[in-house]
């Protein structure tokens, strides 16, 4: 993204919009959220990613020659707008959850307070990286979580959705708690572990496949997996790969970082079977990593089985999150600024109910049962609002409203989720590096109780609105419902 300009990365009704706004109110400031409505993978949770990208989006965000002469040749644009978006610099605030954090439906992850202008401009671009890197970042949480604790390796990019998509999966991967990709580009531009073993092709390239071993291990002694179904695994494969630990052992290699890659066949039954031909010949400590159209459902079942695989590469159905392959993040306006300075607050109707926005400059609390340091719920609020834990808080569901919870003053902690990332048009946020911020979500999910991890039927966490937010939006509901 340093490389290329992506300012034309919208849709083409964002720039007709922005004209509109030139033409009669550019100068007005308004208020935009980024939620999303439902977990992806019919999870209990998402995880917040692509902020970074966000950011390097909007420091770069400007329109050169080629662009603007592109747009006038549309037929469209008029002289003067295109003279001010020659000139075009993003001048707002923008708020987001930092990466990592677990998130939930209907909560803002990201709001953006801009000139109308400029906040419609960036929709487009910020969910394409939103949608995309929370999306993926969510799916290898939940693969990490079903493992186990055994290491999950992103091995993805030639199933991805094109470059891009293998790039900042790879990173969202990384962040939802991976142990390394088979991404070197990811790995060199983000500084993430790179691993990887050889394919089918070496083995099939040599006269035999103890001949193609041999050499592997010769190259490769201090990180050598041997991937032993090329032929028959049980029969070919793991005696050779047993024959190659050998001769290393006998040879005075000290073995450390070895084993075995099973991509075929019936991975619970090949790996107990070769679990204890390993260890018959003394390898207690040889790992058993497997691939092959791996999920979180394969990986929790073969764990269920008793397998003996200790690594994972997980590759077509993490990188494209094929269960889920879309996170339906959306960009809502939630108010407009008056000339005294106030947010007049706006909403979306809709026979949905789910799908009525909230109105509002808002922000998002965090409230954590105190003794456990455990997610009771989040608190919608509008931005303005205080709270003092020391006092009991009453919340509650905001369309079951008879759905209501009391937290005594003194059991509970709070903590705001949105932080600022740009003021006045200056990024004022430094981005952790990726490998800080894949610690920070293995931190975030040990704050969700083991109800809301759980792959199937998860608990839902509680998203609620605070009596303020809840009675302004419904007496604008009120209202409405009159003059309709």
């Amino acid at each position: 993204m340093s490389t290329m300009n992506i300012s034309l990365l919208t849709d083409f009704y964002e720039l007709t919009m922005m004209q509109g706004y030139f033409k009669s109110h550019s100068d007005e400031v308004v208020v935009f959220d980024v939620f999303y409505r439902t977990n992806p993978s019919g999870g209990g949770y998402a995880i917040s990613a692509g902020l970074d990208q966000v950011i390097d989006y909007i420091k770069n965000l400007r329109f050169d020659k080629d662009d603007i002469a592109y747009l006038g040749g549309l037929g469209i644009f008029d002289q003067d707008f295109l003279d001010y978006l020659s000139t075009f610099r993003f001048s707002g605030d923008i708020y987001g959850i930092p990466e990592g954090t677990v998130i939930f439906p209907r909560e803002p992850l990201l709001k953006v307070v801009a000139p109308i202008m400029e906040a419609q401009l960036v929709e487009t671009a910020v969910l394409t990286i939103l949608n995309h890197q929370c999306l993926i970042a969510t799916k290898a949480s939940r693969v990490v979580y079903a493992a186990q604790g055994d290491g999950i390796m992103e091995f993805g990019l030639r199933r991805a959705q094109g470059p891009d998509a293998g790039v900042y999966g790879a990173r969202a991967a990384m962040i939802g708690g991976c142990i390394g990709t088979s991404n070197v580009l990811a790995g060199q531009l983000f500084d993430v572990p790179v691993k990887g073993t050889h394919a089918h092709s070496w083995i099939m390239s040599f006269p035999d496949e103890y001949t193609a071993f041999k050499t592997y291990a010769d190259m490769y002694p201090g990180a050598c997996c041997l991937l032993v179904d090329t032929y028959d695994t049980l029969k070919s494969g793991v005696p050779n790969a047993i024959r190659v630990f050998k001769e290393m052992r006998e040879s005075g290699i000290e073995l450390k970082n070895y084993g075995i890659r099973l991509d075929s066949g019936d991975l619970a039954y090949m790996s107990k079977r070769a679990r204890k031909m390993l260890d018959a010949a003394g390898f207690t400590d040889a790992f058993i990593s497997a691939s092959s159209d791996l999920d979180e459902y394969l990986i929790d079942s073969l764990k269920t089985q008793g397998c003996k695989i200790t690594s994972w590469g997980v590759g077509t159905n993490l990188i494209t999150s094929k269960d889920c392959p879309a996170f339906g993040g959306v960009y809502k306006l939630a108010a407009i600024q008056d000339k005294d300075g106030n947010f007049i607050p706006k909403i979306k109707l809709s026979e949905n109910t789910v799908k009525i926005t909230n109105p509002g400059n808002k922000t998002v609390y965090r409230i954590y049962e105190k003794d456990v340091h455990k997610v009771k719920a989040d608190l919608i609020t509008l931005a303005d609002e205080t709270f003092d834990e020391s006092q009991d808080i009453v919340i509650f569901d905001p369309i079951e409203t008879w759905k209501r919870t009391k937290l005594k003053g003194g059991t509970y902690t709070m903590r705001e989720l949105l932080v600022p990332v740009f003021k006045n048009g200056e990024c004022v946020y430094t981005s952790p590096s990726v490998m800080e911020i894949r610690d920070i979500c293995a931190k975030e999910l040990d704050t969700l109780w083991d109800e809301t991890r759980r792959l199937v039927n998860p608990h839902e966490m509680y998203v609620d609105l605070s009596d303020k937010l809840y009675d302004m939006k419904k007496r604008i509901l009120q209202e409405m419902n009159k003059e309709a």
